[in-house]
């Protein structure tokens, strides 16, 4: 049967719009659908020094229709919804670039796609862009277990979307709705573009796919080998062909089915930047590896949440946008600590899939904990970041000010020893580089359950020779500071739990981003 065109425009969302019977009959079950997109209001060709373009497209009318209002775990697998799933292939895409979204549906339900571009929007988080289908939905196979673990979905595709021109870079969601019981999942996926911008905001899709458990132990912690629990080691590899299943860590998140991590500890951020009116441009990890002349584009680069996994590519590129005079914001915990490789998938597709092949610049705890196991290591991230993951890992503490006649908490009211509770956590950045012009902003003992670890969290702010800045916060949970967008849940880990928005933790946030934009 010959490819369909369809020509979809922004409309009032429906979030459950019916499918109907006669809707079906016009499509053979399985058959593949180009959607061109059809221009859905905005900034069409945006010129490249326009700006205001995040403040343009959050006055648009947003919705909450974006939120999963009825999903489901298998118990068999604890993470996978196997009713409705699916993945797209590709991590990031560009205007006019092609889109393939594969989905399953077991038992074999018609289903539609809403699409959404997360933002501010007057407070309601997304807007709706468009609805895809229905279509006619059937099981995909689950794939056979491949060398080093890898589980690498080759699904049939449901339909295939050209980016349209005015699609602004940001965030997608698309929710897959099943009409047998109403079934919903997410996928996700980085609309990017090539304009200049004063913040790049790299969403850390690496780590997401590293934790990633789908279709039950199937992730880098995985080896195998009961308890199926936190391997360590090399010799297991994972795919972004499959869905991301439901988060496996320090609390159950409904909304991460199929989201990948971006709505625990990425989005605040987002919503509270797109609040603000910054000028924003979203990519992900793997742009940041492949594409190293992309990150001069922004004033300023921001790591986000949970950045654990890196490509040697992507420490040098980075370390090369800080040297050439580009800000970068470390608004993360355990970020530059695994160490990876990026390659193609079965078919040649580049940068599908990951393997854990080491370390970031081992110290003697962590040597003799894990040296034994890595291929190779990485350098130390404290000289890019200003401080590097701990060991031990995890803990949370409060965020003390040290420093605080630094420019930083000016309109703070912050005194030295004054604290906001429980922002340090799950996971911290401490032991500071040996650096001309570091400056220790924040710091503190690390505790897990009330017991100290042993370790200090420290955040940092060193200038580069070029003066432009590199700040570390120190933790994932800088961002729960921020903001609470719809759906968000405060998570509580080691004893701790973050404080939500705190305007102290904004105007320190606005402080640096004004030197940034300078």
């Amino acid at each position: 049967m010959a490819d369909h065109l369809l020509n979809m425009k922004s409309a009032p969302h429906s979030p459950r719009s019916p499918i109907t019977r006669r809707t079906l009959l016009k499509r053979a079950a399985g058959a593949s659908l180009i959607a061109a997109l059809g221009p859905l209001g905005g900034c069409a060709h945006f010129p490249a020094t326009r700006r205001n373009l995040v403040q343009s497209e959050n006055e648009k009318p947003g919705t909450t229709g974006w939120l999963l209002t009825h999903t489901r775990v298998d118990p068999k697998t604890k993470y996978r919804c196997p009713w409705i799933e699916g993945f797209c292939s590709r991590t990031s895409v560009g205007a006019g670039e092609m889109l393939d979204i594969k989905v399953s549906t077991n038992p074999p339900s018609p289903f539609v796609i809403d699409l959404y571009r997360l933002g501010y929007y007057g407070g309601k988080g997304g807007r709706h862009v468009g609805q895809l289908g229905p279509f006619q939905g059937s099981a995909q196979p689950d794939p056979d277990v491949g060398t080093e673990r890898l589980r690498e979905c080759r699904w049939e595709t449901a339909t295939s979307i050209k980016i349209p021109n005015d699609w602004l870079s940001g965030v997608y969601l698309g929710k897959l709705t099943a009409e047998k019981e109403n079934l919903q999942s997410y996928i996700i996926f980085i609309v990017r573009d090539d304009r200049k911008c004063d913040f790049l905001f790299q969403c850390s899709d690496t780590t997401w796919s590293a934790y990633n458990r789908w279709p039950d132990f199937f992730s880098l912690y995985d080896d195998g080998t009961p308890p199926h629990n936190w391997y360590v080691g090399p010799g297991v590899s994972v795919s972004w062909d499959r869905p991301y299943g439901r988060y496996r860590q320090i609390f159950d998140a409904p909304l991460s089915q199929g989201s990948g991590e971006f709505l625990l500890w990425e989005f605040p951020l987002a919503f509270w930047m797109e609040k603000e009116g910054y000028d924003i441009s979203y990519i992900s990890n793997i742009d940041t590896h492949s594409n190293a002349k992309g990150l001069l584009r922004g004033k300023a680069w921001l790591s986000v949440g949970h950045d654990e996994y890196w490509s040697l590519d992507m420490f040098n590129n980075v370390q090369a946008a800080i040297a050439a005079g580009v800000n970068a914001a470390f608004f993360s915990g355990n970020s530059c600590d695994g160490l990876i490789s990026i390659s193609p998938n079965g078919s040649g597709q580049l940068s599908r899939t990951i393997s854990r092949i080491g370390k970031f610049g081992p110290f003697e705890a962590e040597i003799k904990e894990f040296g034994g196991r890595w291929k190779q290591h990485g350098p130390n991230p404290s000289m890019l970041m200003g401080a590097r993951s701990t060991f031990p890992y995890n803990g949370g503490a409060d965020w003390t000010c040290v420093n605080a006649k630094h420019w930083l908490f000016e309109g703070t009211g912050m005194k030295n020893g004054d604290s906001i509770h429980g922002l340090v956590g799950w996971e911290h950045h401490g032991l500071p580089a040996s650096r001309p012009g570091l400056e220790i902003v924040a710091k503190g003992p690390v505790c897990s359950g009330g017991k100290p670890q042993g370790v200090d969290y420290t955040a940092t702010l060193y200038p580069s020779p070029k003066g432009n800045l590199v700040f570390n916060a120190a933790t994932i949970w800088w961002s729960d500071g921020l903001s609470a967008p719809p759906g968000y849940l405060r998570p509580t880990a080691h004893g701790s739990t973050p404080p939500g928005p705190d305007i102290r933790v904004q105007q320190m946030t606005k402080n640096l981003f004004a030197r940034f934009a300078r």
